[in-house]
C-alpha cells in the first residue's frame, strides 16, 4: 500500500517541475490527484503520466492569482472524489532578477507577490474549510532557500515573498493544529525546473557559481528529491510534523561541510 493510498490531493502548478514531479509520485503512492495549472498541453502530458501509474486524476485549468478559478478547482474536487485529503500549492514564478532594490518596477514586484505569496492564502482559504470538515488534512507550500536568507541574484521580491509564505504557513499551522489539519512548507535549493534550466543555459558560469554557494553537495536539486519530501509531509508519515520549513537543498552553507585547504 501506497504512502497516499487511496487521498486525495490537489497540486497547483502541476504542469512542469516540482508540481508535476509531486504529481506523479503522489499517483504512484495510490493517491487521486487533482491538477491545477493554466498549460492545457502540458497538463494533460502530467495527467497521462499519473494515469499510467495507475491512479485516477483530474485536470483543472487554473490560474492561481484568480479567486474563481481557486475556488473552483476546489469544487472539482470535492464534486469528483468527495474529499480533500491533502493539498500542494507549489505554483511559483521568479519575477525580476539581476534588479537591485531600487530599480524594480512595481508592476514586477506585485506580479511576484501576487503569484509566489497572495495566491497561496488564496489557495489556503478554499483549502481549509473541506479538510477542516472532515476533521483532517495536510497542506504543503513550496517555498525556497530564500525564504530563509537573502536573495544574492537581485531578485527581493521573490525572497520577500518566500519569506512571506514561511510566516503564513507557520501562522497556519497554529491557527488549525488542534483541528487536525496540519501545515507545512519545503524550502528547495536550486533545482532542475523550467524556473532554473534557463538561466544555467544563459549564465553557467554564474550559476554554477551561485549553486556552489549554496548547496555543500555543489550540483542541482532533481525535482524527483523535492517531490519525496512533499508527498512525506502530506502523508500520515510526518503525522507529528506541522509548521515546519523542511530545506531541501544539498546541504546549506557549504563551509560548514569543507574543511579549509
Amino acid at each position: 500500500m501506497g504512502r497516499l493510498q487511496d487521498k486525495v490531493v490537489l497540486i497547483t502548478g502541476a504542469s512542469s517541475g516540482l508540481g508535476a514531479a509531486t504529481a506523479v509520485l503522489a499517483a504512484r503512492e495510490g493517491a487521486k490527484v487533482v491538477l491545477a495549472a493554466r498549460r492545457q498541453d502540458k497538463s494533460e502530458a502530467v495527467l497521462r503520466q499519473v494515469e499510467a501509474a495507475g491512479a485516477e486524476g483530474l485536470f483543472v485549468q487554473t490560474d492561481v492569482t484568480r479567486w474563481a478559478d481557486l475556488e473552483a478547482v476546489v469544487v472539482a474536487a470535492l464534486e469528483r472524489f468527495g474529499r480533500l485529503d491533502a493539498a500542494v500549492n507549489s505554483a511559483g514564478v521568479s519575477g525580476p532578477t539581476l534588479t537591485p532594490v531600487a530599480d524594480i518596477r512595481e508592476e514586477g514586484w506585485d506580479a511576484c507577490l501576487n503569484t509566489n505569496l497572495k495566491a497561496v492564502w488564496m489557495a489556503m482559504k478554499f483549502q481549509i474549510p473541506p479538510m477542516l470538515a472532515q476533521g483532517a488534512g495536510a497542506i504543503v507550500n513550496v517555498a525556497s532557500i530564500y525564504g530563509y536568507k537573502g536573495s544574492d541574484l537581485g531578485h527581493a521580491p521573490y525572497a520577500a515573498a518566500k519569506h512571506g509564505l514561511i510566516g503564513l504557513t507557520k501562522s497556519a499551522a497554529i491557527d488549525y493544529a488542534g483541528k487536525g489539519l496540519r501545515v507545512n512548507a519545503v524550502c528547495p535549493g536550486y533545482t532542475h525546473s523550467e524556473m532554473v534550466d534557463p538561466y544555467m543555459d544563459a549564465a553557467p558560469g554564474l550559476m554554477n557559481a551561485v549553486v556552489a554557494r549554496h548547496s555543500s553537495m555543489d550540483r542541482l536539486g532533481e525535482a524527483a528529491e523535492a517531490a519525496e519530501a512533499i508527498v512525506w509531509l502530506c502523508s500520515d508519515a510526518s503525522s507529528f510534523v506541522n509548521g515546519a520549513a523542511l530545506p531541501v537543498d544539498g546541504g546549506d552553507s557549504p563551509r560548514l561541510y569543507r574543511p579549509k585547504a
